[in-house]
């Protein structure tokens, strides 16, 4: 089914038909918002789909991979800390170079090494003299780092970049993920491969949620610079009052409206190029072998092909998507809170959306990112308005009405999951389904 069906345009319609009565019967802010983490989340569902989809991996981590471009955010943008680094910062890169290295000889060692006790009584001595060493020199550093004016600042910083570099950057931390993660794992069962990937995303989460001074833990970073103009900023242009005049528009909020069209500009065009290279690839004869892959491995290897090889590939392809994502939502947030990476929110929700809009679709997960998102946000609302009205006849101190007003915030869930359901059954594969 092409992207251009007439049945595709219509469901694309009806879906710029819900932003826009968001717009007109709520604001323009709020439907801006909504749409722009629309965008995100399209973009996510197309990682997990370019998984699923192309290759058949069933990836329940992503929002490991989506955290670790968070912290990419950080990394490269925010201003380094002095203080912390004359503290502890030669230290501590001292340390984490000895764990790499200690990593890297036990590798060696086991791969040189024959079969036998030598080789595991090297390998333990490796590992366990490797880990003090590392220890000796990280605790120091880490607490010189971390008591550096810590209720400001009490981590290293970044590297002070403009946060655009973050987003191919987070791309890149996911990647390296995801390649430790399929080196060990892809040789496993598909249900093997789905506690490797929710393992590694809570190991992730962990660390960036304890360990202060890489991105203050959970005391959260804040104040991650915008590639977009600042509202203060444009309420004191004179050009940007001129034009807000022209447009009969309040300047300060069209400046907030102002700043969330620049985001959906730059989301825009990411996903636009982000769409135009999944589907080459899918129609290319590389994307042809996954398919083929996907639908039977056996025959695939049969005819040659290295199955774990190119399992190995999507596997980062995917995750290097969500990487890129999960940079975008920390920029669109200006704050990196580890605490609101839960899997409910970066990983349900995104399997909900490449489901409902069409497993092995490209154009079928940009809907369902969109939809979901929409559904997701706005349910709650709606629900409350829903049982207001049910409830309006009744007596102000009736337990029921009190109680169904207060249920008005589970609907969230319950809608999603009867939304799923209704899909499954009447459109199986999906609301735009592949080829």
């Amino acid at each position: 089914m092409s992207m251009i069906a007439p049945r595709n345009v219509l469901l694309f319609g009806m879906l710029a038909v819900l932003f826009i009565l968001t717009g007109m019967m709520q604001s323009w802010n709020t439907a801006l918002t909504i749409f722009n983490m629309g965008l995100i989340s399209a973009i996510l569902a197309l990682g997990v789909n370019i998984q699923w989809g192309y290759a058949g991996l069933f990836n329940v981590g992503v929002v490991g991979f989506t955290a670790l471009g968070g912290l990419a955010a950080v990394l490269v943008s925010m201003p380094p800390v002095p203080e912390a680094w004359s503290a502890g910062g030669p230290r501590m890169l001292l340390a984490l170079l000895s764990g790499a290295a200690t990593i890297g000889l036990a590798i060696a060692s086991w791969r040189r090494l024959p079969n036998g006790g030598l080789r595991v009584v090297v390998l333990l001595a490796i590992l366990i003299g490797g880990f003090m060493i590392y220890r000796a020199i990280f605790d120091p550093a880490r607490d010189a780092i971390e008591s550096v004016e810590p209720a400001l600042t009490g981590y290293l910083g970044g590297l002070g970049l403009p946060v655009v570099l973050a987003w191919p950057i987070g791309g890149l931390f996911a990647a390296g993920a995801a390649w430790i993660v399929g080196k060990t794992a892809l040789g496993l069962r598909s249900d093997y491969l789905a506690i490797a990937t929710l393992g590694i995303a809570e190991i992730i989460i962990a660390v960036m949620k304890n360990e202060d001074w890489l991105a203050r833990g959970v005391k959260n970073v804040t104040g991650i610079p915008r590639p977009v103009p600042y509202e203060i900023d444009l309420q004191n242009s004179s050009w940007f009052i001129n034009l807000a005049d022209r447009l009969g528009a309040d300047y300060v909020t069209f400046s907030s409206i102002f700043v969330k069209l620049c985001y959906s500009a730059l989301f825009i065009a990411v996903l636009l190029l982000l769409i135009t290279l999944t589907q080459l690839a899918l129609n290319s004869p590389w994307g042809r072998m996954m398919r083929a892959i996907r639908d039977n491995e056996v025959s695939s290897e049969a005819m040659g092909k290295n199955v774990t090889s190119r399992h190995l590939q999507i596997f980062i392809l995917g995750s290097a998507i969500c990487g890129l994502a999960g940079a975008m939502i920390t920029t669109l947030d200006g704050q990196l809170v580890p605490s609101s990476y839960n899997p409910l929110r970066f990983t349900f929700l995104i399997w909900v959306m490449v489901i409902v809009g069409g497993s092995g679709n490209n154009w079928g997960s940009v809907l369902g990112g969109f939809l979901i998102w929409w559904l997701w946000i706005m349910v709650e609302p709606i629900g409350l308005w829903l049982m207001t009205v049910i409830t309006s006849g009744m007596a102000e101190d009736s337990g029921l009405r009190s109680h169904l007003i207060d249920s008005a915030a589970h609907m969230r869930l319950l809608t999603m999951g009867i939304f799923l359901l209704l899909v499954l059954r009447f459109s199986p594969r999906g609301l735009i389904p592949e080829k």
